[in-house]
């Protein structure tokens, strides 16, 4: 086991403990997998990394959570966050430093740099393609992330091995161990056409019916964050009165747009309403989900410890986190044994599969 090794970035430091212990169960072995380094930062703000071990002829994995927004570095005479941009480059940085002396490197990147900038409209740039080519370029072997936005943002790089897997099973797991609820009376509904088969996914995992989805009208004549802003959302599917309901995305960034299709379908006679998310972002702070949990609309949001969630949200009675660390160690030992990794991209536990026969 002596060369298979993790660079773990200080914006995923305790995801990354946690993945160190569970190959450790995995190797039976008490072996620290993680390599030591440094991430200096200059006044002016420019960076470096130091590896602080040899990596020669070592299976590494570069752990990084690009969404970690509680990084700071001093910055001249103020504190600047580090943003998903700086998160990048000192993956970058990092294949700099290890100079093609490592026999392979993977980059487990569980939230995808730019994923949601995965296609072109106009004369704008196509971040997420970009990205995944400069990894290939300097040299990495595989890239792994996790429920990615859209998954044809891999074709950037055909010729490549990018996985995307899915924390379904655990996240699924955790809610029908938790919650008093019958697969004859939940449906599963999607807040946009781009959700809709990650939703029907989350179905048949259930073995539950599938609901049906919202339209978003957007005013196409304001950009506002970036995007245009939504009129109003319009659900067409079946009828939801009576019925506990799942709503399901890969994030929840302001949780705006969630919370309205909770509202609309409370407006329907829709009963328990359930938020599923890899990633919650809360972009715009937990008020909106404080006070909307306070109104009735939701009894829980369930998400996971793929990317950086902050501490005062984690408090919160309506957040259930999931911890994933020991499937991302299941997945580098598979890749480090030259297995196939396909049984730990689809399959239904049998937590699962209880439930659906029920």
């Amino acid at each position: 086991m002596d060369n298979l090794k993790l660079i773990v970035l200080e914006n995923c430091r305790d995801f990354g403990e946690k993945v160190n212990e569970n190959l450790k169960k995995l190797t039976n072995s008490d072996e620290n997998f993680i390599i030591p380094i440094s991430e200096v930062r200059f006044n002016n703000g420019e960076g470096k990394i130091v590896i602080n071990e040899s990596v020669r002829k070592k299976e590494l994995f570069i752990l990084s959570d690009i969404g970690n927004h509680s990084i700071t570095y001093k910055m001249f005479e103020y504190y600047n966050h580090k943003s998903p941009d700086d998160h990048f480059q000192d993956i970058i940085r990092c294949l700099s430093a290890i100079r093609n002396q490592a026999s392979s490197v993977s980059v487990v990147m569980p939230l995808l740099y730019s994923s949601r900038q995965h296609k072109r409209e106009g004369r704008e740039s196509l971040d997420c393609a970009v990205a995944l080519q400069t990894l290939i370029d300097k040299g990495v072997r595989n890239i792994v992330t996790f429920d990615v936005h859209d998954s044809n943002v891999q074709n950037a790089i055909p010729g490549s091995s990018f996985d995307n897997f899915y924390p379904t099973n655990i996240i699924l797991e955790n809610f029908v161990k938790n919650e008093d609820i019958n697969n004859d009376k939940l449906l599963a509904v999607s807040p946009d056409n781009g959700a809709i088969k990650r939703t029907n996914f989350y179905a048949n995992m259930l073995g539950c019916k599938l609901g049906g989805h919202f339209e978003k009208q957007r005013d196409l004549y304001k950009v506002v964050d970036g995007k245009n802003p939504i009129l109003k959302h319009e659900y067409i599917g079946r009828d939801v009165k009576d019925y506990d309901i799942i709503i399901v995305d890969d994030m929840i960034a302001s949780g705006e747009s969630m919370i309205d299709v909770a509202r609309e379908l409370k407006k329907r006679g829709a009963k328990k309403i359930f938020m599923m998310s890899a990633y919650t972002l809360f972009t715009k702070g937990l008020d909106v989900f404080d006070k909307a949990y306070q109104e009735g609309l939701f009894t829980r949001c369930y998400t996971t410890n793929l990317s950086y969630v902050p501490k005062e949200a984690k408090e919160r009675e309506w957040l259930h986190q999931v911890d994933c660390s020991n499937y991302v160690a299941k997945i580098i030992y598979t890749y480090y044994q030259g297995k196939s990794v396909a049984p730990l991209l689809e399959y239904r536990s049998k937590v699962l599969e209880d439930f659906a026969k029920n």
